[in-house]
């Protein structure tokens, strides 16, 4: 008979191959210490890979009865693991690649609690101090490479996409690797596996056996968006704001596929950063796409942006829709003029240290009631501040819908309640509408009640 479950020791991996003892024994633990339950819950949903679940408190309570653990060895450590998703492994060997990923779990977690968090060397409150941290968690995490030219697209898009979406992204991830690109995405399924996936087929046609599917999370949303198999580096950040700083420091260019509240968050976070003064003269080409059959939701993606951002916002992007080819022509383009950009001001290509990130798309936001009722959803501010603050109100509705926390939250209080300009909690309002109509919200099948509730001032 078959079981759900398995114990397992795991060797190490990577930088985890020679250890201090000073290492060891640090490692050992921190990883019990106040930092024990996300190092579990993380590593838990990397081994959960593949598993058909979108619902962080529903992957926990399933399996409540695992534990993980670090045992020191003479040289390095190992991971105890119990009670772990039988899906993890193969003839009761452990997945390399999930192998792989358990172990960046442990780096992340621990490195950035005992290195970052506690070290007076990062002032987590000034602009620059965060992004020495994001910079360093990623040097940590081996992401760069100081000797490669600009070829990184990060790709945006949900994990609850159709069939016909899911296969789109696929053949865009190919044409870019045709075009010696690396991908960088969420890490999940849906819209971060897809371009991954197409990748694959197009760097082994070009003989490209370097390719790059960097992956970068955050604790919070992992459990509902575990890490997809192609995934040949991981990092996880310690909040959602790091994440996405780290995809735009990394990244030299944007693609963003159809998906709900959490492309919505992070379509708000890049076209805030853009619109600030200090970014406007900065080559970052950006391109919203898919299948024809996705036409309108982009359609609502534009109005919705007029509508809130202005027009200025709607130059950052352009939009092509049912043409693979020339997605990744114009990406390839716009990634040159970033590397020409990048080597006459002298800037690092792995890096972009000169991109204008103010304290409000930095400062991590605590979606409670109260913090989501008392958001400034009006027009009397500047766009990139008002682009911050609507940042803000999708990412708590990513935290109702999918994270643990923030499912608890909505179960115990009710949806969080959004206020602000009529005008413009309309326009929200009907955006957020059309993902519902679209299952983009919940993986498809499954019910979804509104973890919010939309009024005027």
């Amino acid at each position: 008979m078959f079981s759900e479950v398995v114990d397992a020791q795991v060797s190490p991996t990577g930088q985890f191959d020679i250890l201090s003892k000073y290492e060891i024994h640090k490692l050992s633990d921190e990883s019990r210490g106040p930092q024990y339950q996300a190092f579990r819950n993380c590593s838990l949903a990397v081994l959960n890979s593949g598993g058909y679940m979108d619902d962080g408190k529903e992957l926990l309570e399933k399996y409540s009865d695992f534990d993980i653990s670090v045992i020191p060895t003479e040289r390095s450590v190992k991971l105890r693991v119990t009670n772990a998703p039988a899906g993890a492994f193969v003839d009761g060997k452990m997945i390399r690649g999930i192998a792989e990923h358990l172990f960046a779990v442990l780096r992340d977690i621990i490195y950035v609690n005992s290195e970052i968090t506690g070290d007076p060397r990062y002032n987590l409150v000034s602009a620059q101090g965060v992004t020495d941290a994001v910079f360093h968690i990623l040097r940590n995490a081996g992401t760069f490479n100081r000797n490669r030219t600009p070829r990184l697209v990060v790709c945006w898009g949900g994990h609850s996409i159709s069939a016909e979406e899911y296969d789109y992204t696929k053949k865009v991830g190919y044409e870019l690797a045709l075009r010696h690109l690396d991908i960088c995405t969420g890490c999940g399924p849906g819209a971060m596996k897809g371009p991954m996936k197409g990748a694959t087929i197009g760097h082994a046609k070009q003989r490209d056996r370097h390719g790059q599917y960097l992956g970068i999370t955050e604790p919070g949303i992992i459990a509902a968006e575990a890490p997809n198999p192609i995934v040949n580096q991981l990092v996880i950040m310690p909040d959602i704001e790091k994440r996405l700083e780290a995809f735009v420091r990394t990244g030299h260019g944007i693609v963003v596929f159809p998906g709900g509240a959490g492309t919505a968050e992070e379509i708000l976070y890049l076209l805030g950063i853009l619109l600030h003064q200090d970014n406007r003269d900065q080559p970052f080409p950006v391109i919203f796409t898919g299948p024809a059959s996705a036409a309108e939701y982009f359609i609502r993606i534009d109005q919705f942006i007029a509508n809130t951002l202005g027009e200025e916002a709607r130059t950052r992007y352009q939009i092509i829709i049912d043409d693979p080819q020339e997605v990744a022509r114009q990406m390839a383009a716009g990634i040159e003029k970033v590397r020409e950009h990048r080597k006459e001001t002298g800037d690092a290509y792995y890096f972009n240290w000169q991109l204008k990130i103010s304290t409000e798309f930095q400062r991590p936001f605590a979606p409670t009631h109260e913090n989501m009722r008392g958001l400034a959803l009006h027009k009397n501010q500047e766009p990139y501040l008002l682009a911050a603050n609507l940042r803000r109100a999708f990412s708590g509705i990513v935290s109702g819908n999918v994270k643990d926390e923030g499912i608890r939250n909505v179960e115990k209080n009710g949806p969080y309640e959004l206020c602000g300009d009529p005008t413009l909690m309309h326009s929200m309002d009907t955006l957020l509408e059309s993902f519902i109509k679209q299952q983009r919200m919940k993986l498809p099948g499954r019910q979804y009640t509104p973890c919010y509730r939309i009024s005027a001032d």
